[in-house]
């Protein structure tokens, strides 16, 4: 009976942590496709210029956040930031690439191609994180520390 409620317990910590990633990523987008915009509409710059800047601030905004308050991790900042830039060390390219070659080569609307590499960047990007950046020092930090005193706390 306990080891069903532990279970359960679990389960709904990971789809809070889920709806988190999603929020702060929804935020991250938003900066994203902003930025894109931007890029894209005042200075017409080249899709994969746009892209790429654009991705690395919402990745900046969205590592920061979802460390802190989704992983909750206290893990080696500059290490972790480098294991989360690792992930775009292929997919930045790879996403510009292909970007360039639908919008230019097949002539796709920009925003169309945009959300999809926004879509297929979100869904890694949970991946990766959850279960490589993130993997060994997820509710490690000061907030997850309180929440698990108060929980300890409750149950005496």
């Amino acid at each position: 009976m306990q080891e069903a409620e532990e279970k359960k317990k679990l389960n709904k910590k990971e789809l809070i942590r889920t709806v988190k990633f999603i929020l702060f990523s929804i935020s991250a987008g938003v900066i994203q496709f902003g930025t894109f915009t931007l890029m894209n509409e005042l200075f017409h710059w080249k899709y994969a210029v746009a892209n790429t800047i654009s991705i690395i601030l919402s990745v900046i905004w969205n590592f920061t956040f979802n460390r802190r308050f989704t992983f909750k991790s206290a893990a080696n900042v500059p290490k972790a930031m480098i294991l989360a830039l690792l992930f775009y060390v292929p997919f930045i390219p790879l996403s510009s690439w292909l970007g360039t070659w639908l919008t230019e080569s097949l002539s796709w609307n920009t925003y169309v191609v945009e959300i999809i590499v926004m879509l297929l960047n979100f869904v890694l990007e949970y991946v990766y994180q959850r279960f490589f950046v993130f993997r060994d020092s997820i509710d490690t930090n000061d907030i997850a520390q309180k929440e698990k005193e108060k929980d300890t706390g409750l149950n005496e």
